[in-house]
């Protein structure tokens, strides 16, 4: 059972904003404390992705995104690591290439638990569908220095071919600012997942509602 079994439009209001944690753009500022602000604001989802962080680390910081999360009524995902997603009660986790595979991540998981995969091309997406994936990553959309093997850029256009390959939610990743985001949700893109947008800005709460107002004002 895949994790769309969840009501689709609380899929969709929940996946027009994914914030992704980077703790070195978040400096001098705790990471926690930047995602409180964010939630703050109405922000729907947060994912967890700290590969620099120490093991040791990570769960603490799963477990403190988790509670507020869940105080907030936000979905909140890991990045790559099931196992993380899994123990802390995480919402789903986000997969890409080299993780573990989405229907073997399905075969495990829980039923409402939700899956997301990293695609670039509309076979790609299409396949991660098929496999057992509730919602697409698709990105690089813009050039982006928070994912350094990131590879190019596929452009709003390469945004609208994955978008209209599947009827999976669409998510842009990679280099979304509150200033593209118009554009973005005018491919028939779900949502967007923000990085260095908010966990860099001076004011996350004010770049949160800034994107979730370009949703209302642009969404399909």
């Amino acid at each position: 059972m895949s994790g769309a079994g969840r009501p689709a439009d609380e899929l969709a209001e929940r996946l027009r904003l994914i914030v992704i944690t980077d703790g070195v753009l978040a400096l001098p500022r705790d990471v926690g404390d930047v995602v409180d602000a964010a939630l703050a604001a109405g922000a729907p989802a947060v994912q967890l992705r700290e590969k620099t962080l120490p093991p040791r680390d990570v769960l603490p910081l799963a477990r403190r995104l988790r509670a507020a999360t869940r105080a907030s009524r936000a979905f909140f995902f890991v990045n790559d690591r099931l196992d993380l997603a899994l123990a802390v009660g995480a919402d789903g986790v986000h997969l890409g290439p080299d993780d573990i595979p989405v229907a073997a991540s399905r075969r495990v998981a829980l039923p409402g638990f939700l899956i997301g995969y990293s695609a670039d091309t509309p076979a790609t997406a299409r396949a991660a569908v098929a496999a057992g994936a509730d919602y697409i990553g698709c990105g690089t959309v813009f050039p982006t220095t928070t994912k350094p093997d990131a590879g190019s850029s596929t452009g709003l256009a390469g945004l609208a071919a994955v978008a209209g390959s599947v009827a999976a939610p669409v998510v842009a990743v990679g280099g979304v600012t509150p200033a593209r985001a118009p554009g973005i949700f005018r491919t028939g893109a779900l949502g967007c997942a923000a990085v260095g947008a908010v966990m860099a800005a001076p004011d996350p709460a004010h770049a949160v509602r800034q994107i979730l107002q370009a949703y209302a004002a642009n969404a399909p």
